[in-house]
């Protein structure tokens, strides 16, 4: 790196907390910040880096972890689980953390709860704050839509919502879809190509059956279920799609005539063309289909999350259900 250069780069903060419960947003925070780290220092510098939990680390391990080296080298120190260690560990970690020796950065990792949930606001104050909350539904749309333009693809929020139907929720294999999608289409991604890509994960789309059931295509949506579930696709999984694609119908059912889409997809954290689409569906069912419905997506989380019978046999009945309430 040129010195000139690096001496320009602002100085990377010594002490960092990564907060919340989803463990890929808190590896991906953590090696970014040792990224940053090394590209701050003169090129060829190694950066030694140790990851111990936090319940575990003495406190002479601590001591000697934070001691500048002889030879005054940089090195980071993680410490993991800050959640689950005890007070006396929490108290040395947040001891070292407000006094840092020269070279030494720390990385805390802590989920938010546990047995030192109140000591994140005392490490919040000494530390930068790397945000790892698990996401929720109407957060990845954004999510999704962020990862592609971190490869410096723009894309349209049809080609995200492809995408969503044909990977599922999980974020470590959507940052995987997207980087593969990127890379394979030299960027040109479209709603063609990621359906091209993913046929044989829309043939068990939790999303598709949702979309058959929720539009009274009794036939279709049974034989999807069953297709999914022959190919290994689980029925909470299905459960969820379909409770997600009720619960869009329940909330936009009162809507009647030209609707705010824009507005609306605010509110529901939904992009506006996947509003328009459900609010035209939902037109289509009663009032007390709709209120059928949504109780059974009550009884349906129970039984396919094993309160009750053969998961696999509670999603093809609701699903069954679904579609005949959707043609009252």
């Amino acid at each position: 790196m040129d010195p000139v250069t690096n001496a320009l780069t602002p100085p990377v903060p010594m002490i960092h907390l990564i907060v919340g419960d989803d463990e890929f947003l808190a590896e991906r925070a953590r090696q970014g910040i040792v990224n940053q780290i090394k590209a701050s220092l003169p090129e060829g510098e190694d950066l030694p880096v140790t990851v111990m939990r936090a319940g575990e680390v003495s406190e002479y391990e601590l001591i000697d972890l934070l001691s500048p080296s002889l030879f005054a080298e940089d090195r980071v120190v993680v410490l993991t689980h800050m959640d689950q260690a005890g007070q006396e560990p929490a108290n040395l970690v947040l001891k070292a953390a407000v006094d840092p020796a020269p070279g030494i950065y720390m990385i805390i990792v802590h989920s938010g709860g546990g047995r030192t949930k109140q000591m994140v606001a005392k490490f919040k104050k000494i530390s930068v704050v790397h945000e790892a909350t698990k996401l929720k539904d109407r957060e990845l749309p954004g999510w999704v839509m962020q990862e592609f333009r971190g490869h410096g693809v723009k894309v349209t929020p049809d080609v995200v919502h492809a995408v969503l139907e044909g990977v599922g929720s999980d974020l470590r294999e959507l940052a995987s879809a997207v980087g593969q999608l990127v890379s394979d289409t030299n960027g040109a991604v479209t709603v063609e190509k990621v359906r091209a890509y993913y046929v044989g994960v829309a043939e068990v789309s939790g999303f598709d059956v949702a979309d058959l059931a929720c539009a009274g295509q009794v036939s279709k949506a049974v034989a999807s279920t069953r297709r999914a579930l022959q190919l290994g696709a689980s029925p909470v999984a299905l459960a969820a799609a379909l409770s997600m694609k009720v619960g869009q119908i329940a909330r936009l059912y009162s809507t009647r005539g030209r609707i705010d889409s824009g507005r609306l997809a605010g509110v529901l954290g939904l992009p506006p063309f996947v509003v328009e689409k459900v609010a035209k569906q939902a037109r289509t069912w009663s009032g007390d289909a709709v209120s059928d419905a949504v109780i059974l997506m009550a009884e349906l989380d129970a039984a396919v999350k094993g309160r009750g019978g053969d998961p696999e046999f509670a999603i093809e009945s609701a699903v069954r259900r679904v579609a005949e309430l959707a043609r009252k």
